[in-house]
This record gives structure tokens, sequence and C-alpha cells, in this order.
């Protein structure tokens, strides 16, 4: 298994697809030409376009003679800028990085400033109008537990399904991918059993709309109800970042 860091925003997500530069298909392009023949991955998580990682997983099997250090640093250099190894070690038998995570761990980077930071503009949605950070987290409590979230998901899965539990929705400053002297950033960070398609995006977008008087409270309990789709505002997808996979503590991970 490899954890991988990427930054997302030349993408077309992670997912491998046809006629679209994606972070699976480059990954598997490096791998079978380091390895001489065909090498499919398996990702943890399936990243939107624009989406970041910081700590995404994979699993294949390895065909390949050289060392997992050599191979690591030599991913690394192919890949370079916009995606790194991080780590890569040997998983247990049958292990899989998608059926086996037990958790993950998102942040949604928005920034309160009046005017675009060159620097972070491209990791973090510039929120306009006055929010404050405590009232997202006073919002984001009421969604914390074991919910059916099939009101927040958008068109296009179609999970067996629809509920999920989030463990934690944390409201932090700064952001998580971003200058050392940027100012005005939070981060809402979300971690859970796992998430539907763009739950995290949209219960952003709810959750800012509140705060910043755009929809009533009663919008959180209406969209619980709801059985979906998803009809509100969507936040952007580069303010946002897989941070981390949890494992069971044999799965090697």
């Amino acid at each position: 298994m490899a954890i991988v860091r990427y930054d997302g925003s030349g993408f077309a997500g992670w997912q491998k697809q046809a006629n679209a530069r994606t972070v699976q298909g480059v990954i598997e392009e490096a791998l079978s030409r380091l390895a001489g023949q065909p090498v499919a991955i398996q990702g943890a998580a399936r990243t939107d376009a624009g989406v970041h990682a910081l700590g995404q997983v994979f699993s294949c099997d390895w065909p390949g003679r050289a060392g997992l250090e050599t191979l690591r640093h030599s991913l690394s250099r192919i890949l370079s800028p916009s995606i790194r190894i991080e780590h890569i070690a040997q998983a247990p038998p049958r292990f899989s990085a998608r059926h086996d995570a037990v958790g993950k761990r998102y942040a949604y980077t928005i920034s309160l400033a009046r005017e675009p930071d060159p620097f972070s503009a491209r990791y973090a949605w510039r929120v306009p109008g006055t929010v404050e950070p405590a009232r997202i987290a006073e919002l984001a409590a009421r969604l914390v537990g074991e919910r059916d979230f099939a009101g927040f998901q958008c068109l296009g899965s179609d999970p067996t399904s629809t509920i999920r539990k989030i463990e934690s929705i944390e409201i932090l400053p700064g952001g998580v991918i971003a200058p050392r002297d940027a100012r005005d950033l939070w981060r809402i960070e979300f971690a859970g059993s796992g998430f539907l398609y763009k739950m995290i995006r949209n219960i952003t977008g709810t959750l800012v709309d509140i705060a910043r008087g755009h929809l009533p409270e009663s919008r959180i309990e209406e969209r619980l109800a709801s059985r979906g789709p998803y009809n509100g505002y969507t936040a952007p997808p580069h303010g946002l970042t897989l941070v981390g996979v949890q494992y069971p503590e044999d799965a090697g991970a």
C-alpha cells in the first residue's frame, strides 16, 4: 500500500477515465512503465476534479523487482511536481485500500479575506460577506452522529445505503494547504466512517449559506429529512482536501 499527496488542480479527479487526465491514471502509467507491464491500483477515496489530498491511500499488486524505497523515489520523480508518494509498505494479503478503510478525514478551507490571496486562492474558497466561524461550528454540531445523509448527496452515485456516521466536525484556524503568512483562513475538518458523493461540499455550502444569512437554520433539518438529491449550493472543489484514511491496526496502513 502507498500513501500519496497531490494537488488536484490539474486533474479530472482521482478515478481513471478514458479521455481525461486523472490521478489514478497517471500513477498507473508510471507504475506500468517501471514494472514493464500493466499495473492497476485501487484508491481509498474517489476525490472529485480539483480536490486535493495529503493522505490518499492506494493498493496494488506490484510485479516489479525494485525495492519499496527505490520504487517510492522513482515514482515521485516521475510524477513530480503535482504528485508525491509519501510512503510505501507491504500490506497484508488481500488488503484493499478502499474496502478495508474504516474512516476518513477531510478538511474544507475557507477564506474570509476581503481580497483574494494569490498564494492561497487555489486551495481556499473565498466567502464574500461576514461569516463567523463560531456560527459555522454551532450549526455543524447538528450534523454529528449517525444519520441518513441522502439529502446531502448529489446525483451521480447509487450507494447501497445513504446512512453515514460523522464522528466530528471541527472549525479550526488556518488552512490545510496554505502559505505561512496566509491570513483569514479557517478550515472545517470532517471525520467519519465515509461520505456520500459531494456530501462534504454540500454540507459546507449549506453551513456557509446559513451563516451568512442566505438560508434559514431549518434548512439543515430539511435536508436531513429529504431523500435527495441535494438542491442547494455546492462549495467549490478547490477548497477540499482528503487529509487521511484510517484502517484497523492489523491492516498495515
